[in-house]
């Protein structure tokens, strides 16, 4: 059986038909080209597939697209136009990234963050990461775009 849908995907109005078994990482990627999502472990642990849903950072893998209907999903190809770009372009500043498999879900998570806590702590800004792996670089790279990211924000708020 299938069902028709209705989202709004990085500010555009989608409508689609989608089997109930359908998951939302098969249907982001290979129905609408959102190749930012990425497969990784499939079980919701490495962040790959992160993407932000009404406000909140989810894992594509663990859902089935019937449960976007009516919902709102912003991912990385959204951000330019949803004027979004100034946290990619601090990550890009210290170099947080090699091969960028993992940079959405890092960059996806920051936002949530930076728009739950204004001026998180260090522990804050590590748990608020947690859910997402990178295997070609440390972390401190990431740690430090993230705590510019605040410091930016907060003379932003200042001013």
């Amino acid at each position: 059986m299938v069902r028709e849908i209705e989202f709004i995907l990085n500010g555009f109005n989608q409508t689609l038909s989608v089997k109930p078994s359908e998951k939302l990482i098969d249907v982001l990627r290979d129905r609408l080209g959102v190749t930012s999502v990425k497969y990784g472990c499939g079980k919701g642990e490495c962040g790959a597939c992160t993407i932000n849903l009404d406000g909140k950072t989810v894992r594509s893998c663990l859902m089935y697209a019937v449960e976007i209907d009516g919902r709102t999903i912003e991912t990385i190809e959204g951000f330019p136009r949803l004027g979004k770009r100034e946290i990619q372009d601090i990550y890009i500043k210290h170099n947080a990234f090699q091969c960028g498999f993992c940079a959405p879900g890092f960059i996806l998570s920051t936002e949530e963050l930076l728009n739950m806590i204004s001026d998180p702590s260090e522990e804050e800004i590590k748990e608020a990461l947690a859910g997402n792996l990178c295997r070609c670089t440390g972390y401190k790279n990431i740690l430090e775009a993230v705590a510019e990211m605040v410091d930016i924000r907060k003379r932003e708020k200042a001013l």
